[in-house]
C-alpha cells in the first residue's frame, strides 16, 4: 500500500463507523484490484523466481520491488510479454496452476494490507474484482439481449443519454474491463445485498466514471431513487509539504507503512523531549513503559485527524510538523485536551456512580454563562452527525470536536472546577464533555489516552 491508499482507507473507516453508530447495517466493502492483466505478468515472474511457490510461500518482503522486476521484464522481453498475455487468458479461463499462483500473490498482498489495517484500526471485508468474475458473462449477455447495450466498433457498449463516452461492457477482443466489473458490483450490491445507499470512495477524478455507472444502474432498474441512493464520496489528492507529488528521494512512490513509521517516531521523539526537559506546562505523564504504545497511538491519530479535518474534495499537503503540533487544530491538541479533562475528573474524587446521584438530586445547573455555551455545544452532537452523513463531510465532525476542546479550555481560565463550591455540577459537565469527545474520537478512529 502506498500514500495513494491513505484517504480512501481513513475516510471509509470513519464514515462506516458513523453510519453504524446511527444504527445502519454497513457492508464495509474493500474493492481490491486483484484481477486483470498485471497478474499474468506477476504469475510468470513468480514461476521463474520461485519455482516451488506452490509448496513454499515466497518470502517477499517488498511486493513493490517484485512488481517492478516483473514490469521490467514485461517491457523489455517480448517473449516474457507474450507468455504473460497467454497466462492472463489461462487465468481467466480457470487454469488450476494459474489460479493457485494468483492465490499465492493475493495472500502475500493480504498479509501486507492487514499489517497496515491493524495499525490504523481498519475493519473491511474483501470483495475484490475477482469476486465478480463469474458474474460478467451472464451480465453482459443479459444487457445485450435486453437492448441496453449494442456493438460499436467491435466492442459492446452501453450509451448513457447526454453522455459522450459510453460504458464498454465487452472489449472488441472479447475481454472484460473495469466498466464490466463495476456494473456487476453495482448489481450485486443493489439486488443481492439489498443495499439502500451505496457510497463509493475514490479520488475526485473518477467521478465521471461512476456517474456513468450510477446512471446505467438506474436505466436497467437496479437503482431506484429515492428508495436507493448511489453516491460518490470523492476526495482530493495528497502531496508533500511543498505541494509536490509524494515521492522518496530516489523518485519512488512513498509506501504507506513508511509514513506511519515516521509519524510514530516523531511522536515518540516529542514525548521523550517532554520527559527529559520536564518544563512547566510541557510535562508528560507518559513513562518509559508506555512510551512505545503512546507514540503509536499519537502518530496514528495525528495522520487520521489531519486527513479527516480537511475538506475531502480538496487536495492537501502532508506535513508532519503541522499534524503533530500540540497547539493547533490537531489530534495531539485534542488528545491533550481529553487527558486534561480526565485528570480534572479524577482529582475531583467523584466516581462514575456519583454522577448518577448528582443527576438524581437535581442534575446539572448553570453557574456561569460559559457553561451555557458549552452545554449548548454538546446538544448539537446529533445534528452534527446527521449533517456529516447527509453531506458525507467528516471534516464537520472534526470542526465540532475541536470547537468543544477549545470551549472547555476557555472554561478553565474563567472558573475553578474541582476545588470550587460548584464542584459537582461543573465536574458533571466535564464528564459530559468527556463522553462526547470519547464517542467522537471513536467515530474518527482515534484511541484516546487518559494520561498524556
Amino acid at each position: 500500500m502506498h500514500v495513494g491508499h491513505l484517504r480512501s482507507t481513513i475516510l471509509g473507516e470513519s464514515i462506516s463507523r458513523i453510519f453504524e453508530f446511527l444504527g445502519h447495517d454497513v457492508h464495509r466493502i474493500n474493492h481490491l484490484g486483484d484481477w486483470g492483466t498485471q497478474f499474468g505478468m506477476l504469475i510468470c515472474h513468480m514461476k521463474e523466481v520461485f519455482p516451488d511457490y506452490l509448496e513454499n510461500l515466497p518470502p517477499l518482503k517488498d511486493l513493490n520491488i517484485f512488481y517492478k522486476e516483473a514490469k521490467k521484464k514485461f517491457d523489455e522481453n517480448p517473449e516474457f510479454k507474450e507468455k504473460s498475455r497467454l497466462t492472463v487468458v489461462n487465468l481467466q479461463s480457470g487454469d488450476p496452476d494459474c489460479i493457485k499462483a494468483w492465490k499465492v500473490i493475493c495472500e502475500i498482498s493480504r498479509q501486507e494490507f492487514n499489517k497496515i489495517y491493524k495499525r490504523l484500526d481498519i475493519n473491511v471485508k474483501e470483495f475484490g474484482e475477482s469476486f465478480y468474475n463469474d458474474m460478467l458473462p451472464g451480465l453482459v449477455k443479459d444487457m445485450e439481449e435486453k437492448g441496453y447495450a449494442k456493438i460499436d466498433d467491435g466492442a459492446l457498449c452501453m450509451f448513457i443519454p447526454k453522455k459522450k463516452i459510453p460504458l464498454m461492457l465487452r472489449k472488441s477482443d472479447g475481454g472484460f474491463n473495469y466498466d464490466t466489473t463495476d456494473m456487476a458490483a453495482a448489481k450485486y450490491r443493489l439486488t443481492e445485498l439489498k443495499a439502500q445507499r451505496l457510497v463509493y470512495l475514490t479520488d475526485v477524478g473518477q467521478f465521471p466514471h461512476f456517474e456513468l455507472i450510477f446512471e446505467a444502474a438506474k436505466i436497467v432498474g437496479w437503482h431506484k431513487p429515492p428508495e436507493t441512493r448511489m453516491e460518490h464520496m470523492g476526495f482530493g489528492l495528497v502531496s508533500d509539504k511543498d505541494g509536490q507529488k509524494f515521492k522518496t528521494r530516489s523518485g519512488e512512490t512513498v509506501k504507506l507503512v513508511d509514513l506511519l513509521d515516521e509519524a510514530k517516531n516523531r511522536a515518540k521523539a516529542q514525548l521523550q523531549t517532554r520527559m527529559k526537559e520536564n518544563k512547566e506546562g510541557q510535562q508528560t505523564m507518559v513513562d518509559e513503559e508506555h512510551l512505545e504504545d503512546s507514540a503509536e497511538k499519537i502518530g496514528m491519530a495525528a495522520i487520521k485527524y489531519f486527513d479527516l479535518r480537511q475538506n475531502r474534495t480538496s487536495n492537501y499537503k502532508f506535513d508532519y510538523d503541522k499534524m503533530l503540533d500540540p497547539k493547533g487544530n490537531t489530534a495531539v491538541y485534542l488528545l491533550y485536551s481529553y487527558a486534561r479533562i480526565c485528570s480534572i475528573i479524577n482529582k475531583s474524587g467523584l466516581k462514575p456512580e456519583d454522577f448518577d446521584k448528582i443527576v438524581e438530586k437535581g442534575g446539572f445547573k448553570i453557574t456561569h454563562d460559559h457553561e451555557r455555551f458549552l452545554a449548548m455545544s454538546l446538544l448539537r452532537f446529533p445534528e452534527v452527525l446527521n449533517t456529516v452523513t447527509d453531506e458525507l463531510n467528516i471534516h464537520k465532525l472534526c470542526d465540532y470536536i475541536y470547537d468543544i476542546a477549545v470551549k472547555i479550555s476557555e472554561g478553565y481560565k474563567k472558573y475553578r472546577i474541582a476545588d470550587s463550591e460548584e464542584k459537582e455540577t461543573r465536574v458533571l459537565l466535564c464528564e459530559a464533555v468527556r463522553r462526547v469527545l470519547l464517542v467522537s474520537f471513536r467515530l474518527i478512529g482515534i484511541e484516546p489516552l487518559e494520561r498524556l
